[in-house]
């Protein structure tokens, strides 16, 4: 192909367990669901103990799924990205302006006679991604580095924007549209709380790891050694989280087959619009592959884990709302991991791959 990369270098250095994920993926989510359709009482249990409103067996899988990848970024390389204004404005842009503008568009248009899944849809464009997207990014060969700084600056603005979109989207729009309005009520020390969690602690581990292990025996031996031996409990994290995810409203799902296929069609022209929209929006502005690709996934991604703990806590366990956040993933999962392989098949024709 002329490209430096072809499918047996790409392929070739993959474990199984990441040549198979989409299969694994598969199994994970079909466990969970016989899971939470097997034993009725799963959820409760499961939900009886939480960490900033998230199940604790789930706010483990996301830390254990996070620390590998962010203990692969190189923090002395951070610079470079964050003198990037292209990518951090057009990131800022993507997922702050046009993100949850695009799923409040999509949920009214797609679902205006089912006003709880409604909601629940706009409260899950809110959410953006701070967690599975470093998982996705990694897989298809983008830019840790820039990944990292997004994720942050995603978090930042989720802890100063999630209560005031959420009051503009669920309230002062409608309003002005002449629309239904739903009420949201999740305070800003909630979020921040979430995000301190989920981000805040597998980064700080990841550093550290990066820092002492350099210190002690060289970056050689910290990327060749170590980083193999953690890397792949990233894979095992995400698995676990799934398993978890579909298994604390596997019954509702498969009870209400035609409520989840009506909240999955502005899912999936969510992602396909904001995947594609923001990998050709890279590629107008001159960004290579790797931080395009980060672009891309990083505002189509979402923080349903938020969107999730967000919904159970303003309208209940088992409200509709609920359940559009926990659908999120089931159609989340299986289209970002179809993205990850056209992303690698996009990097494999370009002329000239940036390494």
């Amino acid at each position: 192909m002329g490209t430096g990369v072809d499918r047996g270098s790409v392929t070739g250095r993959l474990s199984r367990l990441d040549r198979l994920l989409p299969v694994w993926i598969l199994a994970a989510m079909a466990a969970g669901l016989g899971l939470g359709r097997a034993v009725p009482g799963i959820g409760d249990a499961l939900a009886a103990v939480t960490v900033a409103g998230v199940s604790l067996p789930i706010a483990l899988g996301l830390l254990v799924m996070m620390y590998p990848v962010l203990a692969k970024v190189r923090y002395d390389r951070l610079g470079s990205v964050t003198g990037d204004r292209r990518l951090l404005w057009s990131s800022l842009l993507l997922n702050w302006v046009l993100g949850p503008a695009v799923m409040f568009a999509l949920a009214w248009l797609l679902l205006p006679d089912l006003p709880e899944y409604r909601t629940g849809l706009i409260i899950v464009g809110l959410a953006r991604c701070i967690a599975m997207v470093i998982i996705w990014n990694d897989l298809a060969c983008g830019d840790r580095e820039a990944a990292a700084v997004l994720v942050a600056l995603n978090s930042v603005f989720q802890v100063l924007m999630f209560g005031v979109l959420g009051w503009f989207y669920l309230d002062l729009l409608p309003d002005w549209l002449g629309l239904a309005t739903a009420d949201l009520a999740v305070s800003g020390w909630e979020i921040a709380r979430s995000v301190l969690i989920f981000l805040g602690v597998p980064l700080a581990a990841g550093y550290l790891t990066r820092r002492l292990g350099e210190k002690a025996r060289g970056r050689d031996w910290y990327e060749t050694r170590l980083l193999p031996r953690v890397g792949p409990f990233a894979l095992y994290g995400l698995l676990f989280t799934i398993v978890i995810l579909f298994a604390l409203q596997g019954r509702q799902i498969t009870q209400q087959p035609l409520d989840v296929a009506r909240i999955a069609l502005p899912l999936l022209v969510y992602f396909a619009l904001m995947w594609a929209g923001s990998y050709a929006l890279g590629r107008a502005i001159g960004l290579g592959y790797r931080r395009r690709t980060t672009l891309a996934f990083t505002a189509a991604g979402n923080n349903f884990e938020l969107a999730i703990a967000v919904a159970i806590a303003t309208y209940g366990a088992t409200s509709g709302q609920a359940l559009a956040g926990v659908v999120g993933p089931l159609i989340e999962v299986p289209v970002l991991i179809a993205l990850v392989y056209l992303a690698l098949a996009l990097r494999r024709r370009q002329s000239t791959p940036d390494t």
